[in-house]
């Protein structure tokens, strides 16, 4: 326990389920050594208690009975075991691991490079959908959106039965291979095709340049909330504030737009470089109904900027606290679409196999108190579209809208 207190805890909370070439988002709390996570798991149960004996029956039904029982992988029923148990929870945010799934996680959650097309994968109404192409991606290049419905993989359909992971196994491959996606955009009637060529992807968490005719405002792009750990990410987000302020520029776009999410305490540090002291950034609801609240603190390397914050139906988690705090501070005028709506704080369970368990544990709530979820997602203060047709004529509606507006 001692050696565990000194490991660096994991507190991050990512808009989905980010899966190897896709991820979503990361997570809050400490990690936990298997001996821990197993005590906390086999505490005595809330509900209805499960008969297990059922469970041994039917395994060694299988194993006795089925035709090529010589060739059942019992590695793989344990972890498909594990695996529909967790799914049976109906938690977009809570999902099990296999050992190569977890690093290929851990290696995109750290932004490491990966293979594949690069886009976060989740559920809306039962149906598997992008939830946001990473930025820079193969599958943002070739089309994919924030929304989109995955109907085929290469020609074949995905079934009610399909989860995430088994679209990820289909969908991931070797950079340089290619995979079509047969998806319907949102708002759209007819499906398309789209094409993509897998690659190696790095996924930069922030970038920083300089618009207007002027060059007067900072266009700020925060792809995600998570670098390898909290205290990089914000290095990075105090070294592109200080180009700001360098710069002399008092007007800032705030786009994040596509970002899942990521480390809790980042969202609480990006609003309190926005806010002087006395308000409420962000709310946590833990499973006793314990409420913690997190102010914030005098002074701001922002305080004084003009904020505009884009949004749209890809930004998740840690990016609707931002927008949130900042809308009901009175802080930041919000424009574009209506945010994913997903409030909730995953820890993750490791263990001895390399495989982890992501739990949902807690709730993240807006200043006012209130839910971040599907019925109570972030609402713009101006909507402003971005269609397909957009995308392919290579305009951007929403950053040419907010170029505007901050300049008034």
């Amino acid at each position: 326990m001692e050696d565990q207190q000194k490991k660096n805890g994991r507190i991050l909370g990512y808009a989905l389920l980010l899966v190897v070439a896709f991820i979503i988002g990361l997570l809050v709390g400490r990690n936990y050594s298997e001996k821990d996570a197993s005590k906390i798991l086999s505490m005595p149960s809330i509900g209805k208690k499960a008969d297990m004996i059922m469970f041994w029956n039917v395994w060694e039904t299988t194993r006795r009975n089925y035709v090529d029982a010589d060739k059942l992988d019992e590695k793989a029923m344990v972890y498909g075991a594990i695996r529909g148990m967790v799914s049976s929870i109906a938690d977009v945010g809570t999902s099990y691991l296999d050992p190569e799934e977890t690093k290929e996680y851990e290696a995109v959650s750290q932004g490491k490079y990966f293979e594949g097309i690069g886009a976060e994968l989740g559920y809306h109404e039962g149906q598997i959908i992008v939830v946001a192409p990473i930025e820079g991606s193969p599958a943002k290049a070739a089309g994919i959106r924030p929304g989109d419905y995955i109907v085929k993989i290469d020609g074949n359909p995905l079934t009610p039965e399909d989860t995430v992971y088994d679209a990820v196994a289909k969908i991931r491959g070797k950079a340089g291979t290619d995979v079509t996606l047969t998806v319907l955009h949102r708002g759209d009637r007819e499906t398309v095709e789209i094409k993509i060529t897998r690659g190696e992807i790095t996924v930069p968490s922030m970038s920083l340049e300089f618009v207007g005719e002027k060059k007067d405002i900072a266009h700020f792009k925060v792809s995600r909330f998570t670098e390898s750990s909290l205290l990089d990410w914000e290095r990075e987000w105090d070294k592109n504030v200080r180009q700001i302020k360098e710069a002399k520029v008092e007007k800032v776009i705030l786009d994040l737009r596509s970002n899942p999410g990521g480390f809790f305490d980042a969202a609480v540090y990006a609003v309190d470089d926005m806010l002087d002291e006395g308000f409420v950034i962000s709310q946590q609801r833990d499973a006793k109904g314990n409420t913690k609240k997190f102010e914030s603190t005098k002074g701001g390397a922002l305080v004084g900027a003009k904020i505009l914050v884009l949004i749209d139906e890809g930004s998740a988690s840690a990016s609707e606290i931002v927008a949130g705090a900042l809308q009901q501070a009175k802080r930041a005028t919000l424009m574009g679409k209506m945010t994913y709506g997903k409030g909730t704080a995953q820890n993750i369970f490791d263990f001895s196999d390399g495989s982890s368990l992501h739990l949902t544990v807690i709730k993240w709530l807006l200043p006012d108190g209130k839910n971040i979820d599907k019925d109570n997602p972030i609402v713009p203060d101006i909507s402003v579209s971005y269609s397909n047709a957009d995308f392919e004529k290579g305009i951007d509606p929403q950053l040419n809208k907010a170029i505007e507006e901050i300049s008034k």
